[in-house]
């Protein structure tokens, strides 16, 4: 088996759930749903998170179902914003495996081989590795339960509307596709892609939000990516928000003995001299 395979079976264990990343729909209660707020109150709330939430750690369950098989992997989650993210695929013996981006670099640490496998920070690498065609930034957005497209959210959506209970914003984008976004009882519940010809990019939802102090955050997370027939489930167990991260945290350093490759759009490569 080549070196261009094995890149895709180990790095379905860990970047599926770091990037993987992203938003979902609150659990729906037995009693009937009130009508929601008016959209300007909705966009209130989207503002209130993109000014507060910046970094999160937690340890985290994820359930990964593609083309790589389906599997659970237990997990350690780190990101901050704008585009850094580090995720430790966990055994009972260790770490298997830690991927880390930040604003230039994806690199994947395999200690069973020693190796360091690095790429470029971009949507078209997340997707060779994780089939997954976000960006970094993307990724750390959808992880902190933020909208990914932050530019979209600087003009007023083209729509609003009621959709089950929740209030449904639509942003038109300038290629023709949209943003649509979901808040449901006060909490951002649902992000999806849908591309100019209709077809869904991704679909994220969050549900079983809870009071962690500075505010309420989503414990689940549930993202379908439809290009790449993958579908992730992620549950935090304990999210600590805005806590201060050094940049060491997302830099993947070699020992002595670690071999380092670099990562093309097809195959992996050892680098010369």
């Amino acid at each position: 088996m080549g070196r261009g395979v094995r890149i895709h079976r180990f790095a379905w264990i860990a970047l599926p759930a770091a990037v993987t990343l992203l938003t979902a729909c609150a659990t729906q209660s037995a009693t009937p749903a009130a009508a929601p707020a008016p959209a300007s109150a909705e966009l209130a709330i989207l503002d209130a998170r993109e000014r507060n939430l910046t970094a999160l750690q937690t340890p985290a369950i994820m359930e990964y179902m593609g083309p790589g098989g389906h599997f659970k992997a237990r997990e350690q989650i780190t990101v901050r914003r704008p585009s850094s993210l580090r995720v430790e695929a966990l055994t009972p013996l260790g770490i298997a495996l830690v991927v880390a981006a930040g604003p230039t670099e994806i690199a994947v640490f395999d200690p069973s081989k020693n190796t360091i496998t690095r790429g470029a920070a971009t949507a078209a690498t997340l997707e060779l590795v994780a089939r997954i065609p976000l960006n970094p930034a993307q990724a750390v957005r959808l992880l902190l339960a933020l909208p990914p497209d932050d530019a979209a959210l600087d003009s007023a959506p083209t729509s609003s509307s009621e959709d089950n209970g929740a209030t449904l914003l639509k942003y038109s984008r300038a290629e023709d596709g949209r943003i649509e976004i979901a808040i449901a009882a006060g909490d951002l519940a649902m992000v999806r892609e849908i591309a100019a010809d209709g077809a869904l990019v991704y679909e994220v939802r969050y549900s079983d939000y809870r009071d962690i102090g500075a505010m309420r955050f989503p414990y689940t997370i549930a993202a379908n990516f439809a290009p790449s027939a993958t579908t992730l489930n992620l549950h935090y167990e304990r999210p600590l928000i805005d806590g201060a991260i050094p940049d060491a945290d997302f830099v993947l350093a070699p020992g002595p003995q670690t071999r380092e490759l670099r990562l093309g759009f097809n195959s992996i490569t050892e680098p010369r001299g």
